[in-house]
């Protein structure tokens, strides 16, 4: 059995349903990231596990334990705020020790476990400050490290990076991830933003609307989007899409014909439209390479890369380029497409082809 499992979990606040049945198994020491945009239901679904918000209808067991009607603190479960919730007027050795002295632990014993957890988290020369005197990223330590002390079964973070400024968020991801894999511990992470899903989680849950669009690896999800939905919120810049006709061995995109790579052919046999989907990096030169004319909007060097911002008829589209590629605004040029990364998607249900 899974260490944590959701069977038929459902959610309703009065007569609206915000969670329909849903299935969900993580294995003991999987970090798994709930992702998807505000209001999909990914917070909600965290906190039933944590059991700050009650189910309307399934089950939740944690380690092979039914844990969907046993309060809170008694679920073996430790979470990080999205806004710390540190007391104030405690120091860090007191903040991180709470609920230890709560459940009246022995105070050589979380003297112990304070220490541990400090010097792990590069809180030690910190202990005597209140959190008033720390620094973003040291206060968020300190809630990883409240909830580290605790020895708990899983770890349960809600949007714990989200308060914290570009760069640090960068480093702060990265610790979080080391420090789990150090301690081995189930982690379930919910965040709204894919990069942060991508670079963390062993595996993604893509949610929209209360339910799971997809569950996989983050290469998979990057390279094989159960549907539109996916294609587009995974991966940035955003993956371009477009409505086309299928000719034989070709697809027709505004007055444009693009060729088909084998697999594209394949795919595409019998159909006559379908969404046609690919990547701004994936504009580039491959095996099976079409070309293709846009007018550029604006461009935006980045450095390592250029984007072009631009249209083909009435169509938008976002183009990754070389940095000194030759386009100017409001002048056609040309890019090349690698076909065999093309996704092709149904018009009508979504559902990857």
């Amino acid at each position: 059995m899974a260490h944590v499992n959701l069977s038929q979990v459902r959610k309703s606040f009065g007569s609206v349903e915000v969670i329909p049945p849903l299935d969900l198994a993580i294995e003991e020491g999987e970090f798994i990231v709930l992702v998807g945009p505000s209001g999909c239901g990914k917070t909600t679904t965290l906190r039933m596990v944590a059991g700050l918000e009650s189910t309307t209808g399934g089950r939740i067991d944690i380690a092979g334990r039914d844990v969907t009607a046993v309060r809170p603190g008694e679920r073996n479960c430790a979470m990080v705020f999205q806004n710390y919730a540190l007391y104030p007027h405690m120091s860090v050795r007191q903040n991180i020790g709470y609920a230890m002295k709560v459940h009246g632990m022995p105070a050589a014993e979380i003297a112990k476990r304070v220490d541990d957890t400090a010097a792990l988290l590069g809180l030690a020369p910190y202990l005597d400050r209140k959190p008033g005197a720390l620094s973003g990223g040291q206060r968020q330590r300190v809630a990883i490290g409240r909830a580290l002390v605790r020895q708990p079964e899983v770890f349960l973070f809600d949007e714990p990076l989200s308060n914290l400024d570009a760069k640090l968020r960068v480093e702060m991801r990265a610790e979080i991830k080391i420090l789990q894999r150090r301690l081995g511990t189930t982690a379930i992470y919910v965040t709204h933003d894919q990069v942060e899903a991508m670079t963390m989680a062993d595996r993604v849950v893509v949610m929209n609307g209360g339910r799971i669009e997809q569950v996989a690896a983050p290469i998979t999800l990057y390279e094989k989007p159960a549907n539109r939905f996916v294609a587009n919120f995974i991966g940035s810049p955003a993956m371009n899409f477009f409505e086309v006709t299928v000719g034989d061995g070709e697809i027709a995109l505004a007055d444009q014909k693009l060729s088909l790579a084998p697999s594209g052919r394949a795919t595409l046999a019998g159909r006559r439209t379908v969404t046609f989907g690919i990547r701004p990096e994936h504009m580039r030169e491959g095996a099976h390479t079409a070309r293709l004319t846009l007018v550029p909007d604006a461009l935006e060097p980045l450095g390592a890369h250029t984007l072009i911002i631009g249209h083909v008829g009435e169509h938008r589209i976002t183009a990754q380029v070389d940095p000194r590629f030759p386009a100017v605004p409001g002048q056609p040029c040309a890019v090349t497409i690698d076909m065999e990364q093309a996704h092709f998607f149904d018009p009508d249900t979504g559902a990857r082809l």
